[in-house]
């Protein structure tokens, strides 16, 4: 394992204070607050730490309040909503200086067997054939050097691989609001099916929004030509997966509006298999001119 991998899985393992009390530690990110994916993926940490073994989370909903202080640990407060013979249902709030800043509903539930289907994977190439974020980065000479190290220290421990050009590789023309990414951890895991859920929630805010981006021809917070934040978050987690082997995150933006943009997602194993579908809103602005 590596020792970026090590240090994210150290960052999700959260502190037991109280029953129903934990906190956790942030790092900085590409932007001065903390990482919604990392809040997102802490908190559904503590809510399962609550949770029988026997019942896996199978969906989550969140809103993203406050921007959250890197420098200050964040602690979460589990609210036991209900315990029922199938599925059990947990309240997260996420607390920095006195003040809430994100809010999580999950459930999980008893594995059980039922009707079967899915939309099929769509075509994409082998994430073999594609470049490493580090590839793909250091050839961009348009990208301030600082801002190529935070992205490359940010996705150390995600082996992260784009189908076709990122918003911030080339833009200025307006493209098809659609966007391919694989994805793995730079490492193996263990067999315990709430981390792979989590690692998976923590990759999910990452790429997201890139498809509204790409519909304006905009590099993003990259480039400085966008400003803007994750508004809320919701993913149904359908099938078993691993998110140390290879899993195809498709998405695409159906809408953006009024300082709004809406991305939604299906993330699917190598094998075809539909494991997660995603949906998330953020605020996507044109910098104010001065």
């Amino acid at each position: 394992m590596s020792q970026a991998l090590q240090g994210l899985l150290d960052l999700l393992d959260l502190e037991q204070i109280e029953e129903n009390i934990f906190r956790g530690q942030s790092r900085p990110a590409i932007v001065p607050r903390v990482f919604g994916g990392q809040v997102a993926a802490q908190a559904l940490v503590a809510a399962g730490r609550t949770v029988p073994e026997d019942r896996l989370a199978h969906s989550l909903h969140a809103y993203f309040l406050r921007a959250g202080d890197p420098g200050a640990p964040i602690v979460y407060t589990v609210e036991r909503m209900n315990d029922g013979r199938s599925f059990t249902a947990r309240r997260v709030v996420a607390v920095q200086h006195g003040q809430p800043i994100f809010a999580l509903s999950a459930s999980f539930q008893k594995h059980e067997e039922g009707f079967d289907h899915q939309a099929p994977m769509p075509a994409a190439p082998d994430p073999a054939t594609l470049p490493t974020s580090q590839e793909r980065l250091r050839g961009y000479d348009h990208i301030a050097p600082d801002v190529i190290e935070k992205f490359l220290e940010a996705r150390e421990a995600i082996d992260l691989r784009y189908v076709d050009e990122p918003p911030y590789g080339r833009f200025g023309e307006p493209r098809e609001p659609h966007s391919q990414v694989w994805f793995r951890t730079n490492g193996k895991l263990s067999d315990d099916p709430l981390l792979h859920v989590v690692l998976a929630t923590y990759v999910s805010d990452m790429t997201l929004l890139d498809s509204i981006l790409l519909a304006h021809g905009r590099g993003g917070w990259a480039t400085g030509d966008v400003v803007g934040a994750s508004l809320d978050h919701a993913m149904w987690f359908h099938r078993p997966f691993r998110a140390d082997e290879w899993l195809l995150y498709d998405q695409e933006s159906p809408s953006a509006h009024g300082g709004r943009g809406l991305g939604q997602a299906r993330i699917y194993t190598q094998d075809g298999q539909l494991a997660i579908s995603v949906i998330q809103e953020g605020v996507v602005r044109a910098p104010r001119q001065h």
